[in-house]
């Protein structure tokens, strides 16, 4: 297979940032219209209820997926230090800790799913009037989540590896095979709440077994690694994957904020909206993960170029990763925050048929959700920054006042002051308040 050659020490940064980035791009920009294509398919074809159910389920896969990024991201940027390093055989050990961790992990979130099904679904704001429709989301969903976990942590592993095009082609077989079946299984077979799902599990396990087929027989230097079966030999491992998790636990806590701000959304648009609220809410729910995406495309296309030239030991090279990084995450924030604004009827469309009242409740507030996309932008470009620098702390507590400390406060305070316009800005909010003290710290650590 032909390799696209990164020299991430030599190359220009700008040079290097845009061979990652648009391919990153690209393959986001599948993910985002497949999260678009579900929506539209389940809201028009079933109803308005199934994308409450949805919205009911989507933490759980976000969790997943957190754990999966928080792997890939904690591997990656150790991975990249030890490659700048010249230990081949190091970056491929801690490659394989951290799959067989995340198998590991996920065969636990999968059997406590299926013995602890209705009492999760409560937990994650269910009604009885979703728990039906939730509940077939949530078991067809749940055979595909290993696999699902091999594409989250081999994108920036195979990135690190010199090869993002393959990376950005994981990314759209898996979206277009996900948007076929959600159309087939939905409206020619009528499967309804539960095709959506079945769609989604397959596209996770053929993208998952592109991850696995690279490393085979296509990777240059990341390949599996047969590990010892010795004491010390898992003390070393359970030490590697220890420290890989706290590498990516910021990225993790990304998701798990998504998740948090869905599970705390349908709260509070349940109470003071009903099922309609939620519905409406769940549109705010699928169009996020486009301002996310978009905004990860930036971090995770700097992260190998920042975090090999930091293990190279060239912060001159790291700070102009940084920079390029930055504007472009201006750049793209804006333009998000745009369209939000001056599309908010026709996005809205997308999801729900205009004579519900869901329609008019999402209409009137994705303009103000949209808000918050230029300073998640900056913010999930810092973040990523620091967690490339092996800045663990600072990662960690920027991601949690972002996505828990702020949000969660804001979500139920903001509606008291100024009504249904308050929930949807409880996000915003949070993003411009962390994106303060992130700036504040910024400033104050280059002046001494």
């Amino acid at each position: 297979m032909e390799k696209d050659r990164l020299d991430f020490v030599n190359e220009n940064i700008g040079k290097l940032f845009r061979s990652i980035f648009f391919p990153t791009l690209i393959g986001m920009a599948f993910n985002s219209a497949l999260n678009i294509c579900d929506g539209m398919f389940v809201g028009h074809g079933v109803g308005s209820n199934a994308l409450a159910a949805i919205n009911i389920v989507a933490p759980l896969f976000l969790i997943c997926a957190g754990l999966g990024l928080m792997f890939g991201i904690g591997a990656s940027v150790i991975g990249g230090i030890r490659l700048a390093e010249g230990n081949v055989t190091a970056a491929r050990i801690i490659m394989t800790q951290a799959y067989i961790a995340g198998a590991v992990i996920f065969g636990l979130v999968i059997i406590g799913s299926l013995l602890f099904t209705r009492p999760l679904l409560y937990l994650l704001g269910c009604s009885p009037v979703l728990e039906p429709l939730a509940t077939d989301y949530l078991l067809w969903l749940l055979p595909g989540l290993v696999f699902f976990y091999l594409q989250c942590a081999g994108m920036m592993l195979i990135r690190l590896d010199g090869s993002p095009r393959y990376a950005m082609s994981v990314q759209i077989v898996g979206a277009v095979l996900n948007i076929f079946l959600d159309w087939y299984m939905v409206f020619p077979l009528g499967l309804g709440i539960k095709g959506a799902s079945m769609a989604t599990s397959i596209s996770c396990i053929v993208a998952g077994a592109m991850v696995v087929a690279y490393f085979l027989f296509f990777s240059d230097k990341l390949k599996f690694y047969r590990l010892h079966l010795s004491i010390e030999s898992l003390r070393l491992s359970l030490r590697n994957v220890g420290y890989m998790a706290k590498i990516g636990l910021a990225t993790f806590i990304a998701e798990l904020a998504i998740g948090v701000m869905m599970v705390t959304g349908n709260y509070m648009f349940l109470s003071y909206l009903g099922e309609a609220g939620v519905a409406a809410f769940s549109v705010g729910c699928y169009l996020f993960p486009l301002i996310f995406s978009v905004s990860n495309a930036v971090a995770q296309s700097s992260q190998p170029i920042i975090s090999y030239n930091y293990g190279a030991m060239q912060p001159g090279r790291v700070l102009e990763a940084l920079k390029i990084a930055l504007l472009t995450a201006v750049a793209c924030g804006a333009l998000i925050s745009l369209g939000m604004w001056t599309g908010s009827g026709l996005l809205a469309a997308i999801f729900l048929d205009s004579a519900e009242p869901a329609f008019h409740i999402a209409a009137s507030g994705l303009p103000l959700l949209g808000l918050c996309a230029l300073p998640f932008a900056l913010n999930i470009t810092f973040i990523g920054y620091y967690q490339s620098c092996e800045r663990a702390t600072r990662s960690i507590i920027y991601m949690m006042l972002r996505g828990i400390i702020f949000m969660i406060p804001g979500f139920i305070l903001l509606p008291g002051l100024f009504g249904v316009p308050g929930l949807w800005l409880a996000l915003p909010l949070s993003e411009v308040l962390t994106l303060a003290v992130i700036a504040l710290a910024y400033a104050w650590a280059r002046k001494h």
